[in-house]
């Protein structure tokens, strides 16, 4: 595949070489979404206008209503109105809000008087949530921070390049205490507005969830192996706190090391566990 990259990217000269700053995603949302609503997106939950009827309502008789509900912040609806005084916060709420009511048109009648057009009448939620992540994540792509919108409609972190099979992959096992204790670890992580600590704590987690598979590691790895790798959570700042932890390093990006290396671990230790079992079978 041809490099996608322009002159001044390759080049290094390019003036946003790590992406764009906010003011310039919100007007790229607002222009996403106004797309999106002229195509019907948003015809099921928040109604439309016809030529002949006036205003059409949808399911949300009152959206600035619903808004101040749901997200608890006035002054967000209409998103034309306000869209130039968003803060980060107030996009990625909009952002989710905007997931949990839209809706794929499928079926209706065209309205031909002074070109009114269509009226839609059946819909489909999922189609809609998928196309509406597809669009907006295409936006937050060209964000200076790396944020992506969730198959459950949450922002997170986006995932390092070359991580995200570990993501999408099942986890292999039904135990709900590592099950339970992982997913805890990947939303803690990857939340939007995680602290240094919450991420410590993420990696702490996964280095308890090995502790407990502990007896069974013991069977696949040699001994130095096994204690090497406890020693990263144990010696690090991480689980234990004494004057013989280790804690003079960047934790904003040895964390992110220590974190995709535990929860890749996890995986296949447990893909081993399985294999080992299914074998006795």
């Amino acid at each position: 595949m041809p490099d996608q990259t322009y002159f001044s990217q390759r080049a290094g000269v390019n003036p946003h070489p790590d992406g764009l700053p906010l003011a310039d995603i919100v007007d790229f949302f607002l222009r996403v979404y106004k797309k999106l609503e002229i195509e019907g997106y948003f015809d099921e939950a928040f109604g439309f206008e016809c030529v002949d009827a006036g205003s059409i309502a949808g399911r949300v008789k009152d959206v600035e209503l619903e808004i101040l509900l749901a997200i608890r912040k006035r002054e967000l609806w209409p998103i034309a109105d306000h869209a130039d005084r968003y803060s980060e916060d107030d996009l990625f709420d909009l952002l989710e809000f905007l997931f949990q009511h839209v809706s794929k048109p499928v079926d209706g009648a065209y309205h031909s008087w002074d070109q009114c057009g269509m009226h839609w009448e059946t819909f489909n939620r999922e189609d809609g949530q998928n196309h509406y992540r597809s669009k907006m994540n295409q936006v937050l792509d060209h964000y200076e921070r790396a944020f992506e919108l969730s198959p459950e409609g949450q922002i997170l972190r986006r995932v390092e390049a070359g991580f995200e099979p570990i993501f999408e992959a099942d986890m292999p096992s039904e135990d709900p205490k590592v099950v339970s204790r992982v997913e805890a670890a990947v939303s803690a992580y990857r939340r939007h507005r995680s602290t240094v600590e919450d991420r410590r704590q993420a990696v702490r987690d996964l280095a308890d969830v090995l502790e407990y598979l502990r007896p069974q590691i013991m069977s696949l790895l040699t001994k130095k192996d096994e204690r090497d790798l406890f020693n990263i959570a144990n010696n690090f700042g991480i689980r234990h706190h004494n004057d013989k932890q280790q804690t003079g390093y960047d934790a904003a990006l040895w964390l992110s090391w220590m974190f995709y290396f535990y929860l890749a671990t996890i995986h296949v230790v447990l893909r081993k566990i399985k294999h080992e079992s299914n074998s006795y079978v």
